[in-house]
């Protein structure tokens, strides 16, 4: 499913357009977007949450050449989901 089948079955759901409902979706994930950015833990009760972890910067090799080289640090968007969907998937 993308964002075009999301908001399509959104549109049928509630009887609205399609458009309306992709611009519905588009700032429910733009404003995840945000959130995440500024390193906020963004939770959907029922769904799950989507929280900011940082890596630290770590040794490894260039794959090409076998050279060790330095991966900088990161921060990366992690999800773990509710029990809801964990009971779903796992009936």
């Amino acid at each position: 499913m993308n964002n075009s089948d999301l908001a399509e079955k959104i549109a049928a759901e509630q009887g609205i357009t399609k458009v309306d409902a992709r611009k519905i979706v588009d700032a429910v994930f733009a404003g995840i977007g945000e959130a995440a950015a500024k390193g906020e833990e963004i939770a959907l009760n029922g769904f799950g949450k989507f929280k900011v972890k940082k890596s630290p910067a770590r040794e490894g090799r260039n794959p090409a050449t076998g050279e060790p080289m330095t991966i900088k640090a990161s921060r990366k968007l992690g999800f773990s989901a509710a029990k809801a969907i964990k009971d779903k998937l796992n009936p």
